[in-house]
């Protein structure tokens, strides 16, 4: 199922499902959105090829410019979004809304969960613009030491 997004006039995104030959687009796309905590290969393997996981890519002129991967955990009854993020040159746009709302409708789970940089204020305020309610703070959850805020939001 392909979902399109308006991102701007004359300049749709599609927002689709992503494959493991995405692979090396995502690989750029990580090292450019989390300079400090980018995924190893293996880790970028495994989100395009487990099982149990939402993969969704915002695309924009034929080139990935977005991405989204939900973690399902129906033993917990939620999901994770286990990483998102939009190059810079297309943040402020709904690209970033649109993948999580995707994703949201594709998990089938009751609950959505995530962690953010607590010094990303921009990404908590799509968070919380978008029902996501402050859960918790892991201390010290990135490798320079940075606690991560925990969000929730209940999808159903």
């Amino acid at each position: 199922m392909v979902s399109v997004v308006n991102v701007q006039p004359g300049s749709p995104a599609l927002i689709e499902p992503a494959t493991w030959r995405d692979l090396n687009a995502l690989r750029n796309l990580e090292k450019v959105c989390f300079p400090k905590d980018s995924w190893p290969l293996w880790d970028l393997i495994g989100v395009l090829t487990l099982p149990n996981v939402v993969r969704l890519k915002a695309v924009v002129d034929g080139g990935l410019v977005g991405f989204v991967a939900g973690d399902v955990r129906p033993s917990q009854k939620l999901a994770w979004v286990a990483t998102i993020g939009v190059l810079p040159e297309h943040r402020g746009q709904g690209i970033a809304t649109a993948l999580l709302r995707e994703c949201e409708k594709r998990v089938g789970m009751p609950a959505m969960r995530l962690n953010v940089r607590a010094s990303n204020q921009a990404a908590i305020r799509v968070y919380l613009n978008n029902g996501y309610q402050r859960a918790g703070l892991w201390e010290g959850y990135y490798q320079d030491g940075e606690n991560a805020v925990i969000m929730e939001k209940m999808l159903y």
